[in-house]
């Protein structure tokens, strides 16, 4: 063991330089341990963030479809309340001019039925009109042959009439 004595002061500062090179080696493997768990972190931070930012953008944008589904929904049932109401308008207006087009039917009829009435009427007013005026030309002829002169003249109403007649 003399030999080892001997190599005393070769080995202790050997191995102090081995016990500060493997510390050293220690510290790096240390703070690169450090280091490599704290990128990680850092790098599953990241992804996490970046995830939860893209989640946040799909809530959101499945919010604003939503949100414009509903809207768009909204705007069919106003629409469609709308057309409702057109349509009983449009039923009420129809009912009406249902009405209104039996009322104009009906005083059609009635006014049909009047102008045959006049016309009819009219015929015998025509009938008698020509039987008077030969009445009253017989009448005349007679009241000329009795009275050996002239008949009187006819008033002015029926002197057109009567002057029609002499011819």
């Amino acid at each position: 063991m003399d030999w080892l004595t001997s190599l005393a002061p070769v080995l202790a500062p050997l191995c102090a330089m081995l016990g500060v090179v493997t510390g050293a080696w220690f510290s790096y493997r240390q703070v690169s341990r450090k280091a490599g768990t704290d990128e990680r972190v850092a790098a599953v931070q990241a992804k996490a963030t970046a995830e939860a930012t893209e989640g946040q953008t799909y809530v959101a944008a499945m919010r604003t479809v939503t949100d414009g589904f509903a809207s768009l929904l909204d705007q069919q049932r106003g629409m469609l309340d709308q057309q409702k109401v057109l349509l009983d308008q449009e039923r009420t207006m129809h009912g009406q001019t249902v009405e209104r087009v039996a009322m104009l039917e009906a005083g059609q009829l009635e006014l049909t039925r009047e102008v045959r009435q006049l016309q009819e009427e009219q015929r015998k007013d025509r009938r008698w009109k020509a039987a008077a005026l030969d009445y009253i030309r017989d009448l005349r002829s007679l009241v000329g042959k009795a009275l050996g002169r002239p008949a009187p003249e006819p008033p002015e109403e029926i002197a057109a009439d009567v002057a029609g007649l002499d011819r």
